[in-house]
């Protein structure tokens, strides 16, 4: 009886070693696929995410903002005022003849004070943005070119009479500067008004002469 023996190796079944080559290829790829997915989005969500710096920022221009349209909504209010006092003054004094019957010393001197009040607000003025300090710079100035107009009519009427005539006309004409200075800071604190959302807002004085005038746009509209 013969005795029993394994089959020789050549006939054991070979390994399917390419499957599993196949497999572990496989295994590998999706492990670097699923790494640099993961990667990915930790650079992309550290890339997006605001610092400290950014939001620092965000949160100073947001102050701006905020500071800014208070100042528009004051130098606006303030404007509204004074156009109604600074208004009545330089039309008089464009109306004044060069000889003849002219207001007074003591009328003049109501008029200074007035322009000194007017003046007041200007003295410790906060810094905005650009626009809006172009806008209270402009009105200062021509509320300083009506006061000026207002002292050279007091020599007018304070000093010799031969300089009289010639001092009513040179204060005319200052107080036709002071006018269209007044109407050009009028438009840019319009146009303030409306970039920062609240409408057009018309600040000209009653009756001015002035090279820029009302728009036309109506009240708060554009906002």
């Amino acid at each position: 009886m013969s005795r029993r023996t394994g089959k020789p190796s050549y006939q054991l079944p070979t390994p399917d070693t390419g499957r599993r080559r196949t497999a572990r290829l496989a295994v590998i790829v999706v492990a670097v696929g699923l790494a640099a997915l993961l990667v990915g989005g930790v650079a992309g969500y550290a890339a997006n995410r605001p610092d400290g710096v950014e939001s620092a920022a965000a949160d100073i221009r947001k102050a701006e903002v905020q500071r800014d349209s208070q100042q528009i909504v004051e130098l606006t209010a303030t404007a509204r005022r004074l156009s109604k006092e600074v208004a009545p003054i330089l039309t008089a004094l464009r109306a004044v003849a060069s000889t003849g019957e002219q207001p007074g010393l003591e009328q003049a001197r109501q008029w200074q004070q007035t322009m000194l009040r007017a003046a007041a607000p200007f003295a410790d003025t906060p810094s905005g943005t650009t626009a809006t300090n172009v806008a209270r710079g402009g009105l200062r100035g021509a509320v300083e070119q009506a006061s000026l107009a207002v002292e050279t009519y007091l020599l007018a009427i304070t000093g010799p009479p031969t300089q009289r005539a010639a001092l009513t006309a040179l204060a005319k004409r200052q107080a036709a500067q002071a006018e269209a200075a007044w109407s050009v800071a009028a438009t840019q604190l319009d146009q303030v008004n409306v970039d920062a959302g609240q409408g057009h807002q018309h600040v000209y004085l009653e009756g001015g002469d002035g090279a820029a005038t009302h728009d036309g746009a109506a009240e708060g509209s554009g906002g």
